[in-house]
């Protein structure tokens, strides 16, 4: 949906639409502009929620998710075969928040990997 990532996950490959999500909620003054809104698959959208923020479990510091219109994804994070890895602490928040290395994601991951449909290993830069 944006020009700082590229989508891993395709809607045809998800067994539910991707939905549109706003980055900045409403609730807390974001608009309804593209510039705050998102593509999310079901549960991230669900997980997130109006949350923008978490805390972290290392520092026990409030600490921002990942902003899909501003940060860079590989900045952030890397894939392990089937495990979506933190590499900052913003990373490590969102990944922790959005649930993304569940069981069912991960075996959705692998499936798809299986099939070409994933990447297995973070791009080299």
């Amino acid at each position: 949906m944006d020009d700082v990532n590229t989508a891993l996950l395709r809607e045809e490959d998800s067994a539910f639409n991707l939905q549109v999500e706003h980055i900045i909620s409403e609730k807390h003054g974001g608009a309804t502009i593209s510039e705050n809104l998102a593509s999310a698959c079901v549960f991230c959208n669900r997980f997130k929620g109006s949350d923008i923020a978490s805390i972290s479990p290392t520092t026990g510091q409030i600490v921002r998710l990942f902003h899909p219109r501003r940060d860079r994804w590989s900045d952030h994070f890397q894939i392990d075969g089937a495990l979506i890895v933190a590499i900052t602490e913003v990373a490590e928040a969102t990944t922790r928040l959005l649930r993304f290395n569940s069981d069912d994601r991960q075996l959705e991951r692998t499936m798809l990997q299986a099939s070409g449909r994933y990447p297995k290993q973070s791009p080299s830069p």
